[in-house]
């Protein structure tokens, strides 16, 4: 649909409007309201070329059905040979599919992917269509990991109207496109990365792969708050939404799944960035925690839970005295707002005032922690530095911390200990409502503190040997 000539569109919700305001009408989004130039008279049959008009001609016209007489076909996951990306998938991916990849520059994006398809190239026809790197240079990234030899199809090309045709012709099962934001079409005059050029060409792409039956990954751009680059719609056209995480100054890379139509949401997959691309991390627990000679004031082990999979992460407390009349409180991997709260729950119902302290709160390794059970960690982590005590060797915590100073149970609580067994840990204080019902003090060999309160937690860690 040709737009008006001087229209500003929402980066957002991709919502026009006739001039520039603050605020866009549509969303209610300030700041993002973008000019755009006029498109072009869209041709008939859409932007993917002659070969892509003339299937669509053949395919069937679709029909009103009852849902009744539908039978639902099983979606069947193709393993892309990384064990991580699969977890973070689901299990793989699926044909006729449409995936999305973010992440910060220089993050490894199009490291992992050209690995994805050199894993799947001697089974199947791939295609990497690269609109930021020359063949020469996708050549020698291949040669450093050692895929020069494979089969995959390359293509530099940022027009759709000629990948179009290259997908029409080659038929791949996978395809990579790196990135969405290069790619333009004829049909539209703006330039490529605008909101309209973003949206249409993505909006082109997935009907090739629904027709298709190709499994189509996007490369997206992230701005510098780390939201997807282009209109949010972008999120919504795609089967799955997948975000790279992690320090550049770190070997480790975090894969989250935060949308995904064939699988669950909020799985993580590890990596570990070497010398050959990244490498599964089999057993991420290890990296989340810190290694002292001796345990340390300030710190407690969280059994946290990432999508399926339980993790081990160290939450690192400091509370420092104020040189200001305002307390600073900042936590770095957890919510700000929540620690907070937390503070103003140790002091109205344990009577630990930390009115006069300056306080810091971080999670090792660089995840981010979201979920409410982090609470109780957070909690003894700080008692633990304001009494400069350490805590006792081997234990391990976890729960949610109500507003009353009750303490809440998380979900799944018994596969947390018995990731915490496995790995060695001894003792672990949990809600009352995760303890075992036939052995309410003992699992898999670990003893079980069951606690109702925040000051029974505290009381509990009075009682404890000291861990130094």
């Amino acid at each position: 649909m040709a737009r008006a000539s001087g229209a500003y569109v929402c980066s957002d919700c991709g919502g026009q409007s006739a001039q520039w305001l603050g605020r866009c009408p549509h969303c209610g989004s300030w700041n993002t309201l973008v000019e755009t130039r006029a498109a072009a008279p869209a041709r008939r049959g859409g932007a993917l070329g002659r070969p892509a008009r003339e299937a669509a001609a053949l395919a069937p016209a679709s029909t009103v059905q009852d849902l009744a007489g539908i039978e639902p076909a099983l979606q069947q996951h193709m393993p892309s040979g990384i064990g991580e990306l699969d977890r973070a998938l689901g299990g793989g991916l699926v044909a006729g599919s449409v995936v999305l990849l973010g992440g910060d520059p220089g993050i490894g994006k199009s490291t992992l992917l050209l690995q994805v398809l050199g894993s799947l190239a001697g089974t199947t026809r791939v295609l990497y269509v690269s609109g930021e790197e020359s063949a020469a240079q996708v050549g020698l990234r291949a040669q450093r990991l050692g895929l020069q030899q494979s089969a995959v199809r390359l293509m530099a090309e940022i027009q759709l109207e000629r990948i179009g045709e290259a997908l029409a012709a080659e038929r791949p099962a996978v395809c990579v496109i790196d990135s969405i934001q290069t790619v333009y079409t004829e049909e539209l005059s703006s330039a490529p990365g605008s909101v309209a050029q973003v949206r249409e060409c993505a909006a082109q792409l997935t009907r090739h792969a629904k027709s298709a039956g190709t499994c189509v990954v996007l490369v997206g751009h992230v701005t510098k708050e780390g939201a997807l680059a282009g209109p949010r719609v972008l999120e919504h056209m795609v089967d799955t939404v997948l975000y790279f995480e992690g320090d550049t100054h770190s070997n480790y890379r975090l894969i989250r799944a935060i949308k995904n139509r064939f699988g669950g949401v909020g799985e993580l997959g590890v990596f570990a960035m070497t010398e050959r691309g990244l490498k599964g991390v089999a057993n991420p627990s290890a990296i989340f925690l810190s290694h002292h000679g001796a345990p340390v004031p300030g710190s407690c082990v969280l059994a946290t839970l990432e999508g399926s999979r339980p993790l081990l992460v160290e939450i690192q407390a400091l509370a420092d005295g104020a040189a200001a009349p305002s307390p600073r409180r900042l936590s770095v991997g957890l919510d700000p707002a929540r620690l907070a709260m937390l503070l103003a729950v140790l002091h109205r119902h344990a009577g630990v005032s930390c009115a006069d302290q300056d306080v810091f709160v971080n999670a090792v390794g660089g995840v981010r922690v979201g979920e409410p059970a982090a609470d109780l960690a957070v909690l003894l982590a700080i008692q633990s530095s304001l009494r400069n005590r350490a805590l006792p060797r081997g234990l391990v915590a976890f729960g949610e911390v109500g507003l009353a100073g009750e303490i809440r149970p998380a979900p799944r609580g018994q596969e947390r200990l018995r990731e915490a067994a496995k790995l060695g840990f001894s003792a672990a204080i949990i809600p009352a409502a995760n303890a075992p019902r036939g052995k309410p003090q003992q699992l898999d060999g670990m003893q079980l503190h069951p606690v109702q309160r925040i000051e029974e937690a505290l009381e509990l860690l009075r009682s404890l040997p000291d861990g130094g």
